[in-house]
């Protein structure tokens, strides 16, 4: 395993080093001037130059690329233009409302998909089966964004449960506050969780090793919380990964339109203003984290099921 782990490790290398050139790529055949952007458009030419030599916008594309490579192998992913400060410190400020979107809306996922999964797998073929699918296809087709302003609409504006935005002091106030952006973002991942564990509760029940259970006298539900459940979440658990890895991407637009101050709200912030560094930093550290949960639940995976081999 651990061995297996290292090669792993090794492999992101490259996949790393391709990922910072497609950024620092991308961004750059991007239109506008920071210079520009953050001068306005009084500012002479003599000063705009100034300001390019100042944040190395006049160097080679070479160059700009190799300092930036530099930045990302010492971890500061380099300084704002506009902050002012280094990007893994306003990465630091900011991961930990992103994290905790991410846990939440898991949770909230789990805690959804796995009631439903159970109902419609042991009704499959019957109206409730059918109206369940139904209820979480629907679900995932509803846009993340049409979502957040229905639920601000209803729960928040409406009836008062809850506020439109924003984060307070105290785990138990983030934990109310963070309530409505992490449930935009879990019922999303609830349908897929649901889906996939309903297919593979209903492929667990129809497995030899089932009847062999029910044979050495062992109840239904015995047999239920004993063999499917535990067989059928190892492959959920490859499911809950991938969302995790769209979860880290897709929390952009829900922290922007909540206001949370996370770094989907830092990345937006960037892409108005044109602050290129914040940019290109957080793209990368973006990648690093869904590398970092694919490797985790591939690891996870093969601790769950001894039949999974890591190569």
């Amino acid at each position: 395993m651990f061995l297996a782990i290292l090669r792993r490790l090794l492999m992101l290398i490259p996949v790393l080093l391709g990922i910072t050139v497609i950024s620092f790529l991308l961004l750059q055949i991007m239109p506008g001037d920071p210079a520009s952007r953050a001068m306005g458009t009084r500012a002479s030419a003599e000063d705009l130059q100034a300001m390019r030599e100042l944040w190395g916008l006049d160097k080679p594309i070479w160059v700009q690329y190799l300092y930036f490579l530099r930045d990302c192998v010492t971890g500061s992913f380099g300084v704002s233009i506009f902050h002012k400060q280094p990007i893994i410190t306003l990465v630091a400020d900011r991961l930990p409302y992103t994290l905790a979107i991410v846990v939440y809306s898991t949770v909230i996922a789990l805690l959804i998909a796995l009631p439903f999964a159970i109902l419609a797998a042991a009704n499959r073929g019957r109206y409730l089966d059918v109206a369940i699918r139904q209820i979480f296809v629907v679900l995932i087709a509803l846009p993340p964004f049409w979502l957040c302003y229905v639920l601000i609409l209803g729960l928040a504006l409406s009836l008062g449960l809850f506020p439109t935005g924003g984060v307070g002091t105290g785990f138990f106030q983030n934990l109310y506050r963070l309530f409505l952006p992490s449930l935009v973002v879990g019922l999303s991942t609830a349908s897929l969780i649901q889906q996939s564990l309903r297919a593979a509760l209903i492929d667990a029940m129809k497995a030899d090793y089932i009847d062999t259970a029910r044979a050495k006298g062992l109840r239904n539900h015995e047999v239920f919380l004993r063999h499917v459940l535990p067989n059928s979440l190892i492959s959920t658990i490859s499911i809950i990964g991938v969302r995790v890895s769209w979860i880290i991407g897709g929390t952009v637009v829900v922290e922007k339109i909540f206001s949370v101050p996370g770094l989907g709200s830092l990345l937006i912030d960037a892409i108005v203003s044109r602050d290129l560094p914040v940019i290109r930093g957080l793209t990368v550290f973006f990648a690093i984290m869904v590398v970092v949960v694919n490797l985790i639940t591939d690891i996870c995976y093969a601790l769950a099921d001894p039949r999974v081999r890591l190569e």
